[in-house]
């Protein structure tokens, strides 16, 4: 996972211009230290079942160890737009890592499921400061005719290190403790963080921005509320759906005020979040595309362990195993999109990629109480193919189509929707699951056929779900360089 070498010559702090080796470290310290931080957000999937039993906590609140990691990421990731315009990369990256590694620590020693979640929380907050402050250092320094390449290793660290992070947590938990899960990672986090400390260079130039306090209370509200909501759906599915449709209310109202008033706050550059990055078409339909893919990917990424380990009846060791091909798929084809990318365009990837997808998703709808576990690897490797298509050209094309001075502002948005669609993805999953088991079980049948009917018919809402993103496939372009970088880019690009 290395950087691409190509820069371009967007000025450093002071105005003076980042060398190439220097921008190779940068960008190489904060993929390292992304992928450590992205992978803790889906490695408490495969543990569920042992905390339920451990903890004695229902399914709906062993979802909260995942879903609140999200969901404090779709709270924090707005205020990174400002951060970044705010402060330079260096105190940005050593408080990111600084908030990771004590998240870490406090779950590593938590005494009950409370404090748990505490550590679950404080670890989010700085993996929200860290993808943003990756992907605005990219577009900053690496010229738009190898954008690709150097997106293909961002793509690595987004759906790859929550792809096999099932599979390092069920290794994990075949021979110890679930404890050990945070454990392993401290010192890794810790290393990082001395690493980045000693070597990491300013490569941006901070900006004095004010902190709009209403707009961070209305996105707090907004993001909370219908993550929650959605959550509270899923815990209270066989009873009022009351707790859920209240936040959820409250959430639409805060998310409506927010907007507005990022619309008001803009027309002076003083927005929390700079919503006119949404005035570009392909920003907008990539926005689009890439939330229909984070419900997908997390989504799956929440029931395949459960349906492995409650309905098959495999072990820990063994669903983290049969999750990894998926996982690797992603990794080892990553490089190669981002340089397809570059050369073709993002039609030509996205198109096959999304039909791919919903293929997968269609074949999931056909599992039941006693397919065989090799059904599950096709259809994870199929799955993870095809978002491998998806990820690179969604996040090149969405942020290549912006001014430079909006790019910490739409990797922002990025970040948001991206946890916000994977958090909606894990709730509206488990909803689907646990109503329709609930009415199963109240109809006769065994907890496993209950469990694998619910599973089911949670897939076929992600089927139907995953054909909206066929067609925009077709509508999304390669952004148009301008002059400068038309003139830049061939000198750049070897």
């Amino acid at each position: 996972m290395t950087a691409s070498p190509t820069t371009s010559t967007a000025p450093g702090p002071g105005g003076n211009t980042p060398d190439a080796a220097g921008t190779r470290l940068v960008i190489s310290l904060l993929l390292v230290s992304a992928f450590v931080v992205i992978l803790n957000e889906t490695i408490m999937g495969v543990a569920l079942p042992h905390l339920m039993k451990d903890l004695d906590i229902t399914a709906g609140a062993a979802q909260w160890l995942t879903t609140a990691f999200m969901l404090t990421m779709a709270v924090v990731i707005p205020i990174t737009g400002f951060l970044l315009q705010r402060f330079n990369t260096r105190p940005v990256f050593l408080a990111a890592m600084s908030l990771f590694s004590a998240g870490t620590l406090i779950a590593a020693i938590a005494p009950g499921f409370e404090v748990l979640i505490v550590g679950r929380v404080v670890q989010a907050t700085g993996t929200a400061i860290m993808m943003p402050l990756l992907m605005t250092t990219v577009m900053t320094l690496v010229a738009p005719a190898a954008r690709g390449k150097t997106m293909g290793n961002i793509s690595i660290v987004i759906s790859v290190a929550p792809a096999i992070g099932p599979t390092i947590s069920g290794l994990i938990l075949s021979v110890l403790d679930w404890r050990w899960m945070f454990i392993l990672v401290l010192p890794i986090a810790l290393g990082s963080l001395a690493l980045g400390a000693a070597r990491i260079k300013n490569v941006t130039e901070p900006t004095r921005v004010p902190l709009d306090i209403v707009s961070v209370i209305l996105s707090a509200f907004g993001f909370g509320g219908l993550v929650y909501g959605l959550s509270n759906l899923g815990q209270s599915a066989t009873g009022s759906a009351a707790a859920g449709l209240v936040p959820l209310g409250i959430g639409g109202v805060a998310i409506a005020l927010f907007v507005w008033r990022q619309l008001t706050l803009q027309r002076r550059d003083r927005a929390l979040l700079d919503l006119r990055t949404f005035v570009s078409r392909t920003f907008s339909l990539s926005i689009v595309m890439l939330a229909v893919s984070m419900m997908a990917l997390f989504g799956t990424l929440i029931l395949l362990p459960i349906y492995m380990q409650n309905v098959l009846g495999l072990d820990a060791l063994t669903t983290g195993l049969l999750l990894l091909p998926g996982g690797l798929t992603m990794g080892l084809l990553a490089p190669f999109v981002g340089r397809f990318y570059d050369r073709f365009g993002p039609t030509v990837l996205l198109v096959p990629g999304s039909i791919i997808v919903s293929a997968a998703f269609w074949f999931m709808t056909m599992l039941t109480a006693s397919s065989p576990f090799w059904w599950v690897l096709v259809a994870h490797v199929a799955l993870s193919f095809g978002l491998a298509f998806l990820f690179t050209p969604l996040f090149t094309s969405a942020l290549g189509s912006l001014k430079p001075k909006l790019y910490s502002h739409g990797s922002a948005v990025v970040g948001t929707v991206q946890q916000l669609a994977g958090a909606a993805g894990t709730a509206l999953f488990i909803t689907v699951m646990s109503s329709t088991a609930a009415t199963r079980m109240a109809d006769g049948a065994r907890e496993v056929a209950a469990t694998a009917d619910g599973i089911q018919a949670a897939f076929v809402y992600g089927a139907i779900i995953s054909l909206f993103a066929i067609p925009l496939a077709f509508f999304i372009r390669r952004p148009a360089l301008s002059a400068t970088d038309a003139h830049d880019a061939p000198m750049m690009a070897h």
